[in-house]
């Protein structure tokens, strides 16, 4: 299915996000979070291990992706629920840095506000334009 012209998009006027740094993100039901070679690489550098022993530990392997490993409660790895923030904040994936704007919440007005539901930061806070959602939309398709 094409892609509607840009003019043409539901959220043409921006949608609001400002992190709420709950963590809700990084919890609950199991699921994916997607790395390539270059995160896995400042992952590792990030938890001062060798690239080979932080795969090793951290990432699994899915048909021919990788993903990052998962507490069995469906938390991820390098999420800390004391004091609910991220141990690799400043290496985490595209995956991470891109939320909430993914495609699969940015399908329809009634997926943003499924998105609004479940997460705190979503259409609340700054008011991003769209441009600037369209380039995060790009960085993962999700």
């Amino acid at each position: 299915m094409a892609k509607k012209p840009t003019e043409e998009l539901w959220y043409k006027d921006g949608l609001k996000f400002k992190c709420s740094g709950c963590g809700d993100c990084c919890t609950g039901a199991p699921g994916f979070v997607w790395v390539n070679k270059e995160e896995i690489e400042a992952l590792a550098k990030a938890t001062e291990m060798e690239v080979e022993e932080f795969e090793e530990y951290f990432v699994r392997k899915i048909g021919i992706r990788k993903s990052l490993k998962e507490f069995p409660n469906g938390d991820c790895v390098f999420f800390d629920g004391a004091n609910r923030n991220c141990n690799v904040y400043g290496a985490r994936p595209r995956q991470c840095k891109t939320w909430p704007f993914w495609d699969s919440n940015l399908k329809s007005e009634e997926t943003w506000a499924e998105t609004c539901e479940g997460c705190k930061g979503s259409g609340v806070g700054k008011l991003y334009s769209l441009e600037e959602i369209e380039t995060q939309r790009k960085v993962m398709k999700l």
